[in-house]
């Protein structure tokens, strides 16, 4: 039998009689949570202060020295564990909006003599356990809810000044804030583009990214919107991912990804703005938001109107090759009438303060209604002699859209830091019409003769678009640096597209239609996906691996033949990498690698001829195979002093089997002479190489610059083909955009483009069958033919008034200088052609905002907290959005 004896003793202190008997172990637990005293509710971000009374050795007095410190949790909770378990204490609480609060606070343990714990004279076992429970009990004490009251008087003069920095750099990607953007104001999503670094927007709204056509997405998923039905207003901030990793689509290839963040008011009670404008051609804009959040919901309400009245001028020369050489000359003018309307509204609800349900809806709808005017010039070539034409063409067309939509978000925090889970799920449709109506008159000799025939063709069209998206992502943190991420990922895309061809005959004084020329057609396509990323360091060594799968399939049909089209991809595999060392002196060093995908869209496979426009006839080729995009990226990032910011990068981008527009040829079936047809087909292979610079430099307190330089080298290899290969052409691409605080509350912006002479960029479709009915513009394929250089400039002022700048007004005009040529040339061994516009050159707004609300600054919410150190920072950013 074993004898057993005990005598309760703190864990780290020593013996009775030992060295250091007196020490005090630091096993101590303080607890507890905050919250208002009118409403009770849990305040985030408080500071929480511990402070004890100890003897200064140097001045021989006793003084309050800081033990710890911390910001309470988005529960309003703390925690300051290890703490010396003797002695007095005094807890010192403060928040933005709240009177402060000091309690003194100690732990209740009974004291013995010389200041230790009463102990236990008994010999009994059981009786020196019970004690040392007693004693524990007592060390890990529950302060309860500890109560702050509002400080009104605060609240009247809280002004905060932080800002959010004008471009932010990931590893993986580049967050740039459009919110103080002025030239931006009453535009689209199209004019905040044009001022985002390493974008380029042509005359057309085609953006382009190092050369190539990217992904656009909003708040991280696909959208069927397009970027000229998104309003600057609502835009927060574009985040420009060059190289996507495996947590992104694969589809895209090497382009990369835009990534439009809308606003989500972080403000708390109530509280919105109003704003209006109107151009100097007479279109108003409009909008408002509005934000409102109790208890535990938010809800948000936004609409946006804009009209546009846009003027496009130009002219193109073809030169066509054949048995009968052709020249033809034309001038257009083109200008829209309509206006589109955007809205959504917005629910949070916060069931716990772990987990939130989100749902989102949006509507938009537009009605067009365009006009061009051309004047045709042609002479024909015969053995007999030349023969001249001269025509005229006048064409009307009504577009209405309508699209609409859903986000459910699912997002659930764990109790360890970092570790959540998150669903969502997005629907997207959209429907169109539009009719047009052509109306070309031929003369006698020229301009003012005699109309000797007329000839009247009637278009109309209908579709739809809906778009399913249902994805979720789980993150499982392991230390500060480790992270794994994986997701699974599945969305659907089905299209109906339906164009009835009509032309005027005389002999009934009727349209009749074409069943030839109509074009029907119906497809869904499919892609599943599976994706997981490990994430870690070492030191100052970071890195990232990924590998996502994905396989797709589509099905379609011609409705008018009864012709049924499918095929099935199997499932490939994307791995990414990314490596990033940290250097001396705010250095960085990254690295990285990614493979991906372009699929061939329906448009592009379908082996249907579209004779809808006899100058710009196409064809889909149903041989297409996807193309496939490796892409390489080194960069260099220095933050200088007073986060003066260098990025450098060199990247190179290898594509097998592109996927490009090229003219071929075929018989008409109205004239049987041969025609030029604009197809696809897959080169061999491309490649872009280049280096880019990015810096963010601030002159004076009053001016900084963001700069941005892209040198690339591209080249197109069509050997396969029949044609020749793009010779490989050096290219620069220029921005920059310089912001000046004036005196007076005034602003001022200055934006500067410059495009030297490149090579037309690939052209991956995705819009439709072709240009459409408009008179044969464009570029006609991507290997064969170059933009001229151009450049414009952008300027803008803005003022704030009214108390706490409430209102502000701003005035812009975009290319000052009438210089923003679009001016491209093509050609092959079927014909030469130049080609060039110019769109709203000088046009001027004048916008006014006006901001409304009541901010009750202990509701700020955060739905993700990423960390004590973020949460006063995020605070300061939603009080000043």
């Amino acid at each position: 039998m074993i004898g057993l004896a005990g005598r309760a003793q703190f864990p780290g202190a020593m013996p009775s009689g030992g060295k250091g008997a007196a020490a005090a172990p630091s096993i101590g637990h303080f607890y507890g949570k905050i919250v208002s005293d009118s409403l009770g509710k849990p305040i985030e971000g408080a500071s929480v202060i511990l402070l004890q009374n100890r003897l200064d050795t140097v001045s021989k007095k006793r003084k309050d020295v800081l033990v710890k410190g911390l910001l309470t949790k988005a529960n309003g909770e703390f925690s300051f564990e290890d703490l010396p378990m003797f002695g007095a204490y005094k807890l010192k609480i403060s928040a933005i909006g709240f009177k402060n609060l000091e309690k003194p606070i100690s732990f209740q343990i009974k004291m013995g003599g010389g200041n230790a714990p009463q102990r236990s004279s008994s010999s009994d076992p059981s009786q020196a356990l019970a004690g040392m429970s007693s004693m524990l009990n007592g060390i890990d004490r529950d302060l309860g809810n500890l109560t702050l009251s509002p400080d009104i008087k605060q609240l009247d003069v809280v002004t905060v000044t932080a800002s959010k920095p004008t471009l932010k750099m990931d590893i993986d990607k580049k967050v740039y804030n459009v919110e103080k953007d002025i030239v931006n104001a009453g535009g689209t999503a199209l004019d905040v583009m044009k001022n985002v670094p390493s974008v380029n927007v042509d005359i057309d709204g085609n953006v382009t990214m190092r050369n190539a056509t990217p992904q656009i997405y909003i708040d991280g998923r696909p959208t069927t919107l397009t970027l000229d039905q998104i309003p600057a207003d609502a835009i927060e901030s574009v985040e420009v991912i060059t190289n996507p990793s495996a947590k992104f689509d694969a589809s895209g290839g090497g382009a990369g990804i835009l990534n439009i963040v809308l606003k989500k008011n972080r403000k708390t009670g109530y509280n919105g703005n109003i704003r209006g404008g109107i151009d100097s051609h007479g279109a108003f804009n409009g909008g408002a938001n509005f934000n409102l959040r109790q208890n535990k919901f938010n809800f948000t309400a936004a609409g946006f109107a804009n009209q546009n009245k846009g003027i496009t001028t130009g002219s193109t020369d073809r030169t066509t090759f054949g048995d009968t050489a052709t020249a033809l000359h034309q001038t257009n003018r083109d200008q829209n009438s309509g206006a589109f309307v955007f809205g959504s509204v917005g629910l949070d609800y916060f069931m716990t303060n772990r987990t939130t349900f989100s749902l989102t809806g949006i509507k938009v709808h537009g009605q067009f209604s365009p006009t061009q005017m051309l004047d045709i010039y042609s002479d024909s070539l015969y053995n007999s002699g030349k023969v001249s034409r001269y025509s005229q063409r006048n064409t009307n067309t009504n577009r209405i859209f309508n699209a609409s939509g859903f986000q459910f978000g699912f997002k659930h925090l764990f109790p360890k830091e970092g570790e959540t889970l998150t669903a969502d799920l997005n629907y997207f449709s959209g429907m169109n019409s539009n009719n047009s109506l052509y109306l070309t008159d031929y003369f006698s000799d020229g301009p003012g003769t005699a109309v000797v025939a007329t000839q009247q063709q009637k278009v109309l069209g209908s579709g739809s678009n809906k778009f399913f998206t249902v994805q979720t992502d789980y993150v499982k943190p392991f230390t500060a640096k480790t992270k794994l991420e994986a997701g699974l990922r599945a969305n659907s895309q089905k299209l109906v597209s339906n164009t009835y061809n009509y032309f005027f005959n005389d002999s009934v004084k009727d349209f009749l239609l074409v069943p030839a020329s109509a074009t029907n057609y119906t497809n869904t396509n499919n892609v599943y996906a599976a994706y997981v990323s490990f994430t870690s360091g070492i030191k100052d060594f970071g890195y990232q691996l990924g590998l996502r799968a994905e396989s797709s399939n589509y099905t379609g049909q011609l409705i008018n033949t009864k012709q049924n089209f499918s095929n099935s991809y199997p499932v490939s595999l994307f791995p990414s990498l990314f490596l990033s060392q940290k250097l001396k002196n705010k250095q960085e060093l990254q690295v990285s690698y990614t493979r991906r995908i372009t699929r061939p869209n329906f448009f592009q496979l379908i082996p249907y001829t579209d004779y809808t426009d006899s100058l710009n006839i196409t064809r889909g080729n149903p041989n297409l195979l996807p193309q496939f995009t490796n892409s390489m990226e080194f960069s260099y990032l220095k933050t200088l002093k007073g986060n003066n910011t260098i990025l450098a990068s060199v990247y190179y981008k290898l594509s097998t089997n592109l996927i490009t527009r090229f003219l071929d040829t075929g018989t008409n079936v109205y004239t049987g002479k041969p025609d030029i047809v604009n197809t696809y087909v897959n080169a061999n292979s491309s490649y872009t190489i280049g280096a880019e610079l990015t810096t963010i430099t601030t002159l004076t307190k009053w001016w900084d610059l963001t700069t941005n330089i892209n040198v690339y080298n591209s080249r197109i290899n069509t050997n396969n083909i029949n044609g020749t290969s793009q010779d490989a052409l050096w290219s620069w691409f220029g921005k920059l955009n310089s912001n000046f605080k004036l005196p007076a509350k005034f602003k001022l912006q200055l934006t500067a483009i410059y495009q030297s002479k490149t090579n037309l960029p690939v052209n991956t479709g995705g819009g439709g069958m072709g240009g459409g009915p408009g008179g044969g513009g464009g570029s006609q394929s991507a290997s064969q033919g170059y933009i001229k250089s151009f450049y414009g400039i952008d300027l803008a002022v803005s003022r704030s008034f009214f108390k706490q700048d409430a209102a502000t007004i701003s005035i812009s005009m975009n290319d000052i200088l009438r210089s923003r040529w679009s001016d491209q040339h093509s050609e092959s061994p079927l014909l030469v052609q130049d080609y060039n516009r110019l769109r709203d050159p000088q046009l001027v707004r004048l916008n006014f905002t006006y901001r409304f609300g009541k901010i009750d600054v202990s509701l700020f919410k955060r739905k993700n907290m990423q960390g004590q150190g973020e949460g006063m920072q995020g605070a300061s950013q939603g009080m000043q959005q």
